[in-house]
């Protein structure tokens, strides 16, 4: 292993953990409907557990209507029951082959609360981050030790882990900022 190989790993692993903030953040409701509420949802079809976009078409209906219809008729009061039992404060309701779910409006408390949530998030990952970088001086010193680099060349590659580590760092500030935006915009 070379230096060159522990910064990529590092960018790389900081990378994957910036993605899972923002598919976390993704699934946190904001007051307008989009189809990300329902990417969780499980219902059981015919006996195992499945994704409901496995099973159904997902659409917007419109900016506070989620439309899901299942490709079996049979399954519709199925689904319905799913999504009701999310816990994702939704209440659908079926219209012939289609079940409307209304995203109903966010309270100015639900909001809050909701910005807190994102919060703990973006903490979640600026630990990961940090977590990354202490895995990559760790990995550093011991190719000192190994005599496979200089400790000129530790220090360096130090330096650019931790301009990553806060290029990271800003980067989850900006997401947790917009997503506060998004939030608190009634």
């Amino acid at each position: 292993m070379s230096v060159a190989d522990v910064k990529k790993n590092t960018d790389q692993r900081m990378q994957k953990s910036l993605e899972t903030l923002r598919a976390d953040l993704a699934k946190v409701r904001t007051g307008r409907a989009h189809t990300g509420i329902l990417d969780h949802v499980m219902v059981d079809y015919y006996g195992s557990q499945t994704n409901l976009s496995q099973i159904a078409n997902v659409t917007l209906i419109d900016a506070r209507t989620i439309g899901v219809q299942p490709w079996e008729k049979k399954m519709i009061a199925v689904v319905e029951k799913a999504i009701r039992e999310a816990d994702l404060g939704l209440n659908p309701s079926t219209q012939g082959e289609m079940i409307r779910v209304p995203t109903p409006p966010l309270t100015e408390e639900r909001r809050k609360e909701m910005v807190k949530l994102v919060k703990g998030e973006a903490e979640d990952a600026k630990i990961a981050i940090r977590n990354i970088r202490r895995d990559a001086n760790e990995g550093l010193k011991k190719l000192v030790k190994d005599k496979e680099c200089s400790e000129d060349d530790e220090r360096r590659a130090q330096d650019e882990i931790q301009k990553l580590t806060d290029k990271f760092v800003a980067e989850i500030d900006k997401q947790v900022i917009d997503k506060e935006k998004e939030i608190l915009t009634v």
